[in-house]
């Protein structure tokens, strides 16, 4: 679209009037033409692709054929050709595969391909020229490179070609086998040179030359009827360039080639004057120029022209200098003088005793290994041939007694091996200082997106996980069985490997006292609602608030994702990094870790308030970043339901009271024999890791907290986005306004009809709601003339006496 002409003469007026017929048939001609060399292109490269694809399976059998003289050929033979591209066909891949350059002439196939769709349609997926060279270049590289295979492996002569195998057996007689770092030098001195060209520079230097050149060569110009006019050179039908006519204030080119390039006005008033062919194309009347929608091509140019003058978005530049906490901060205990060696007799009479209890069911020991934990050791046995597994996996009880230890938990088989696992407690147990695996090197190396560390396994290896891949937690554990511990231990590690620009934490703490160490970070790690007094949620009326806030970030991240063409954040980040986003449109995403340290309380004051929202962001919300760690002291199926619990693969529990709480959080038995003090079960699909848990003191997370807090921080902390009001379930009102009714409101109302009892407790019990949003459902139903007015102690009148009335109601509502 262009702007509008301005003061056209009436010369180029007639002129366009009497040339425009004549522009037309040029134009049709030239189309024809151009769809014909398309066509021949595309017919070239199917004919290659043809006759490569038989040769790599009938190739040998044609040798004969195509070995054989023009007079030969002419004449005829008996012998039939399996090519199906014919004789041609396999004289063709012949000569490029086994006398010239071999496979990496299946390079030229695309080539013509996509020449043909230029030549024919004039779209170009990549530019043509920067794609011919570098076919060009390829072909005979990797030529060379698999030549030299050829040569010294004695592989089959097709795979590097005739100048393949000639070149190497040259460079063989002049260098032996350090033949192959010449060819790779030259691949790597083309890929330094070529690809850190300016793209622009290289694909405008063309178009300037060729005009230089052919300045006064006869030129000839058409007008297509739908679009507008181009210059066409008689010597070269493929190159295009728009021509901007003297008298137009302003025109949108079509651009052919990645470029715009425009005449020199100069240039373009002596053709006036020499009475040479103009024609323009009058647009409608329009105010404003409507831009061309930018190619593949040209955004990558401009966000490598982004890069190369700003360098990479750096998401940690808003706190420069921000530091890490450092290791000395965490305490370090003195290991030498603990007593949590397990001694030598202790394992010899642990063996001695398990052999001895399974000779009394008449279970016969063929080996017996032993790995000592710092809260377990594990005794491996192999039983002799005959013995089923279970028969010993039902003696758990049984050799507790014998042991006298609390804690005998008999694993089935070990995973990978042909060993059935008896774990025994420790009689002096070792701790797990903080320090020694926050400053292990296999943490301190790991590259997980979110790298945690809980403590050490039973074979005293250091734990280190990615929550992003978990990608949710689930956690249980009685009181003072370290759920607590193990949660600010989770935290730690994250806070010690991110840097605030890139990981924020939603924490609800419902008991209020847990988590409130954490406050210090509000100004750097910590997400909240615009109008939180605190960043640490501990009210539930907040805590429905947040959950529905997250989902409602979880949208927008994901309608982000839709339009930058990206599968998950870290795709999404990595192209915002790159400057191939719009940052008017779009943001860096940081991480976001949901931690819920009480679900009960929750889940026994909101209900399904709380429910819907987190098995949404659990179903959902991974690709995002956004991920979940929830904990609870009572792991019953009231708590943890099951649409909860399907979308927590991970499960992480202390001790707990009975095998059915076991049976809940790990779908297994055992964590009802773990010896508490952090000695937890991890399950991660079908396998379960026996751990001890760090121990981090309130003194160390303070410590942590004060050198971060300290710092220089962001202005606030990272704000959610307002959750909808009906995701709030309505707000406190005297009229009822229909547009803004709870979404549980038809329910509620089908409910109190059905019973026709008019109570708030019956709708927080059927529906499982918390008491404010039941209240103001009634409130509704009541401004609505469902159920009548407040009467004391009494439930409300139910003012509908049927269900067909009812429905009749709500469809006018």
């Amino acid at each position: 679209m262009a702007k509008k002409i301005s003061n056209p003469t009436s010369t180029l007026q007639l002129n366009f009037e009497q040339d425009k017929p004549k522009r037309k048939m040029d134009g049709a001609v030239l189309y024809r033409i151009q769809l014909i060399i398309a066509a021949f292109l595309f017919l070239i490269g199917t004919l290659l692709l043809v006759s490569f694809g038989s040769s790599f399976f009938v190739g040998v059998s044609d040798q004969s054929e195509v070995e054989r003289g023009v007079v030969d050929t002419i004449k005829g033979s008996d012998i039939p050709i399996k090519n199906f591209a014919g004789l041609l066909g396999a004289k063709i891949a012949h000569f490029f595969l086994f006398k010239t350059f071999g496979w990496s002439t299946l390079l030229l196939i695309p080539l013509f391909y996509l020449s043909a769709l230029k030549v024919g349609f004039k779209k170009e997926i990549y530019s043509l020229e920067r794609l011919s060279w570098q076919v060009l270049f390829y072909i005979l590289w990797f030529s060379l490179l698999a030549g030299f295979f050829v040569f010294s492996l004695d592989l089959p002569h097709s795979i590097g070609g005739g100048v393949g195998y000639f070149v190497n057996e040259k460079l063989y007689q002049l260098l032996g086998y350090l033949s192959i770092f010449v060819i790779g030098f030259g691949g790597f001195i083309f890929l330094v040179l070529f690809y850190q060209l300016n793209p622009k520079k290289a694909v405008v230097a063309a178009p300037l030359a060729a005009e230089e050149e052919e300045e006064e060569e006869e030129e000839s110009l058409f007008i297509d009827e739908d679009g507008p006019a181009v210059h066409v050179d008689n010597d070269d039908l493929e190159t295009f360039r728009p021509i901007v006519p003297p008298v137009v204030e302003e025109i949108v080119p079509v651009v052919a080639t990645p470029v715009e390039v425009l005449p020199d006005p100069v240039v373009a008033e002596e053709k006036k004057e020499d009475d040479l062919d103009f024609t323009y194309k009058v647009a409608d009347v329009a105010d404003e120029v409507i831009e061309e929608e930018p190619t593949p091509v040209s955004r990558e140019i401009k966000a490598n022209d982004l890069v190369e003058q700003f360098g990479l978005y750096d998401p940690t530049a808003d706190l420069p200098k921000y530091q890490f906490p450092t290791i000395d901060l965490l305490k370090e205990y003195d290991q030498k003088n603990q007593t949590s060696q397990v001694t030598m007799d202790e394992l010899k009479a642990n063996k001695e005793k398990i052999v001895e209890t399974l000779l009394n069911y008449g279970i016969g020991i063929q080996k017996i290994e032993a790995t000592i934990g710092p809260t377990v050791t594990l005794y491996e046995i192999v039983p002799k041939a005959g013995v089923r597994v279970s028969k010993i996996t039902s003696l758990e009880d049984d050799l507790s007694l014998s042991l006298a230890a609390m804690g005998v938990r008999i694993i089935g088989q070990m995973p990978g091996k042909d060993t059935i696992g008896i774990e025994v407690a420790n009689k002096n147990r070792e701790m797990v200082p903080v320090r020694a695996v926050i400053g292990s090197e296999k943490f301190q190396k790991s590259t997980y997106d979110l790298p945690i560390t809980l403590g050490k396994t039973i074979s005293n290896e250091i734990f280190v996980a990615d929550l992003a891949k978990m990608p949710h937690l689930l956690m249980a554990g009685a009181t003072g069985q370290g759920k607590s511990v193990g949660l600010n231990m989770l935290l730690t590690s994250l806070i010690y490997k991110k840097h605030p620009a890139t990981l924020k934490f939603v924490l609800v703490d419902p008991k209020k006292v847990e988590l409130s160490l954490f406050n210090k970070l509000e100004r750097h790690f910590l997400a909240c609602l615009p109008d939180s007094a605190e960043a640490i949620i501990t009210d539930t009326k907040k805590v429905v608030s947040t959950l529905n806030s997250l989902c409602k970030e979880m949208d927008l991240r994901y309608d982000k994702l839709k339009d930058a063409g990206c599968r998950n954040i870290k795709e999404y980040n990595q192209k915002f990094i790159n400057r191939r986003l719009n940052p008017n449109e779009h943001d860096f995403m940081p991480y976001i870790v949901l931690v819920i340290d009480e679900l009960a309380d929750l889940m026994l004051t909101a209900g399904k308030e709380v429910e819907h929202p987190i098995a949404r962001l659990a179903q959902l919300a991974r690709a995002i970043g956004i991920h979940l760690v929830v904990a609870t002291q009572r792991p019953s199926v009231n708590v943890i339901t099951g649409t909860i619990k399907a979308n927590f693969p991970a499960r992480l529990s202390f001790k707990v009271m009975s095998k059915i709480d076991s049976r809940t959080i790990l779908d297994a038995g055992g964590a009802d024999q773990l010896v508490g003090m952090g000695d937890m079960l991890l399950s991660m699909g079908s396998e379960v890791i026996r751990l001890q848990c760090a121990f981090v003191d309130t003194p160390e997370v303070e410590d942590i907290c004060d050198f971060i807090g300290n710092q220089q921080g962001y202005t606030s902390a990272y704000l959610l986005p307002e959750p909808d009001s009906e995701e709030m379930g309505g707000q406190d009102r005297g009229d009822f306004d229909p547009s803004d009714r709870d979404s549980f409101f038809d329910e509620a109302a089908r409910l109190v009809v059905m019973h026709q009892q008019g109570s708030t407790s019956l709708i927080q019990r059927k529906l499982k709601l918390g008491y404010n949003r039941a209240g103001r459902l009634i409130d509704q139903l009541e401004a609505a003339g469902i159920v009548g007015s407040f009467g004391g102690s009494k439930a409300r009148e139910v003012l509908v006496k049927s269900e067909t009335e009812l429905e009749e109601i709500l469809k006018n509502l």
